[in-house]
Formats: C-alpha cells, structure tokens, sequence
C-alpha cells in the first residue's frame, strides 16, 4: 500500500509542499489570456493592397475624366477655328454669287434687247447665251452650298464617359465643316471664272456694236441729225464699256434703240422726198455731205424757201448750231432738184453749205452781220470753185478777196 504522498512513480517519495499550492500549466478555455495576441502579417499585407487600389482606381478616374475633359476642349476648338473659316468662305462665296448673279442679269438684259438694228456677229450672241446660261447653274449650285446646313452647337457633357461620346461627335463636326468650307472655297472659285465668261462675252456684244455704229450710220445718212447724234453717243459709251452691270445692259439696249430711231426718222425722210424728184433731192444731199464731210446735214424740201422757187428761180436757207458735233438744216425749194445737176443748182448748194461748214471755222469771219455772214458763204462757194453766179454773188454781191482766202482754209 502506498501512502497518499506516493508519487505512484515507485521512485522514492517526494517531501510534502508546505504552506501553498502548484499553479496548472494552462488555463482552462473560458479563461481570458493575460496578453494580447500579435495580428497576422498577411492580413495586413491585404488591407495595404486594399487600400492602394482604391486610390489607385480613384487616380485612373480623375486622369481619365481630365483627358476626356482635354480631347473635348482640343475638339471643340477645331469646330471653333473650322466654322470660322466656313464664316469666311461664305461671305466670299455669297459675294462671288452676287456679282455673278449682277452679270447674268445684265446679260439677260442685253439678250433680251428686243429690235436690234445695229448688227452684232451671231457668235458673238451664242457665246453670250452660253456663258448666261453655264453661270446661271453654277450660282444656283452656289446658293445651294451657301444655305447648306452647319453642325448644331453642342452642350459640354459632366463626364467622361459621355464626354469620349461627344468629342467623337465634335470631331465629326469638325470634319463636316472642313468639307463644307472646301466646297464653298470652290464655288467661290466656280462664280467668278462664271462671272468672267459672262462679262468677256457679253463686252464682245456690247462693244462691236458700238464699232459697228459707224457703218451702220453712214448707212442710214438720210436720218434725222437728232437720232444720229444718240445713235453716237450711245456708241460711244458702248464702245468704252469695260465692265458688264446694269448701266452697260441699258447702254447697249441705248444704242440699240437709237439705232432703230435712226432707221425711223430715214424711214419718214424718204417717205417726205418721194415722188419725181426724189432721185434728185438724193442726188443733191449727197452731193452737199460731200462738200462738208463730218457735218451732220439734214434737208428739208418745200415748194418756196425764202422768198424764191417759182417761175425758175432757186431758194435756200440753212440754219446752223455751233455746238458738237457740227450740224446744220438746209432749206431748199423744189425747183433746185428740178434743175439738178446744172451749175447754177450745184452753185446755190455749195452757198448753203458755206454757212453750213461755219461750225467748223468759227471765229474766221464775221459772224455778227448778215451781210458778212452771207459774203463768207459766197466766199466759201467760189473758193471751192463754184463760180456761177447763184452762189450768193448775184443776190448779195462779190465778196472781198480776204474772205475769199480765208474760205479756202475753212474745209
């Protein structure tokens, strides 16, 4: 039997503890330690990581978000430089359109001159149709492109996930401007080689048949001096014509109605000098128009001029204005072309034409008396050799021989 203190060893016996008690090695389960224990090393590794890739994606969103906000600016700035330049080109294609439009009008205007007495060459016609017809199609495609559509103004979106969407849609705006602006730049370029055609065809009208006036004046000599003075000055500004607009349309519709004036008023003049004595008067009017080149003459016949025509005498009377050109009226009665081409007719004529030609040498004689006014055109009479004495000496004397020699300069 062993005794209580046997350690059940079978080793000797140890002595007793005296006065305490032996502490257990562990504590039981529901016994809270006295320390701590130390966290995991890789739980915290985790949390770091953790925390890292949240600012690390907060970092992404803010450099994503502030280039989306940067491409749309960038973008927005090529649509603004874009739509200035199509600013631009428009007002330079409105202005080409304008002035073609101005030409074409005008051409219309010189085609559509109804009666067109003073001849033009047919070429120079269909050229001019031509040209008015091509640049009436290039400024209507013109207008076209002008009134085309520009790209809406566009509100700048929050973010960038819409922002990317809309620098797309501003690119494409920027794209479409930039086209825009090319086909306005050349339908500006389009109007104006238009405009030209127009203007050089329509100038070859105009100005040969200001150049044709002259031909066709000497044609119609028999007109009245008054539409022969418009039938020259409408020539002459058609002539200088440099441009083509409205006032070059209505100068050549001028000076073709003043030409059909001129075929008028030679239509009525011949139509007052038919008869028996016509080929006569016509005789006689050329035959004074000779004498006095760049005179403008006109004739008027009547059975008594000044007192005289009857039982075989002869009467004439010419009135004359110093202002340019030079013209006159000569007066002279039936019996002068009755008597045609005797040398007492041809002699009273030259006489008439004395005073006639004054507007061409005023101030070479004294033009403040009858009787000088009527010894100058005698003068002039005998110094171009028409001696008979129905040349002004048997109704006003012989005049003096300085007047005479100062005739003979006046041609």
């Amino acid at each position: 039997m062993t005794s209580p203190l046997d350690t059940g060893t079978g080793g000797p016996a140890a002595g007793p503890l005296l006065g305490g008690h032996q502490l257990p090695a562990r504590f039981s389960a529901g016994t809270r330690p006295l320390a701590p224990a130390p966290r995991s090393p890789r739980r915290r590794v985790g949390l770091v990581l953790g925390l890292v890739g949240a600012l690390g994606l907060i970092a992404a969103a803010g450099v994503t978000q502030w280039t989306a906000n940067l491409g749309y600016d960038e973008a927005a700035l090529g649509v603004d430089d874009a739509l200035r330049t199509v600013t631009a080109q428009t007002s330079q294609a409105r202005h080409a359109t304008e002035a073609l439009t101005r030409k074409t009008d005008a051409g219309h205007v010189i085609l559509d001159t109804g009666v067109v007495p003073v001849p033009v060459p047919e070429e120079a016609v269909a050229a001019l149709s031509t040209a008015v017809a091509d640049g009436e199609g290039v400024g209507a495609a013109a207008e076209e492109i002008i009134a085309a559509e520009r790209p809406a103004p566009r509100d700048k979106p929050a973010w960038f996930w819409e922002l990317f969407g809309a620098t797309a849609e501003l690119t494409a705006d920027e794209e479409s401007l930039t086209q825009l602006a090319g086909r306005l730049e050349s339908a500006s370029e389009d109007a104006a080689v238009a405009a030209h055609a127009v203007e050089e065809s329509s100038l070859a009208v105009v100005t040969a048949a200001g150049a044709a006036a002259g031909a066709f004046e000497a044609a119609h000599v028999s007109a009245r001096n008054e539409s022969l003075i418009a039938l020259r000055e409408a020539a002459s500004r058609a002539s200088a014509a440099s441009t083509v607009d409205e006032t070059t349309a209505t100068m050549y519709a001028a000076l073709q109605a003043a030409g059909a004036q001129v075929v008028a008023t030679e239509n009525e003049e011949m139509a007052e000098k038919a008869g028996p004595l016509q080929n006569a008067r016509l005789e006689i009017e050329a035959f004074a128009r000779s004498l006095a080149p760049g005179v403008l003459l006109d004739f008027d016949w009547a059975t008594l001029v000044n007192g005289a025509g009857y039982n075989g005498s002869m009467g004439g009377y010419t009135t004359w204005w110093w202002d340019s050109p030079g013209r006159a009226t000569i007066q002279l009665s039936n019996s002068v072309a009755e008597q045609w081409p005797a040398g007492r007719s041809r002699a009273l004529v030259a006489h008439e034409v004395g005073h006639a030609i004054s507007v061409k040498c005023q101030g070479m004689y004294d033009s403040s008396t009858q009787d000088s006014i009527e010894k100058w055109a005698t003068a002039w009479a005998i110094s171009m050799g028409y001696t008979d004495d129905a040349n002004g000496v048997w109704a006003y004397g012989y005049p003096p021989q300085n007047y005479i020699d100062a005739a003979a300069g006046c041609r």
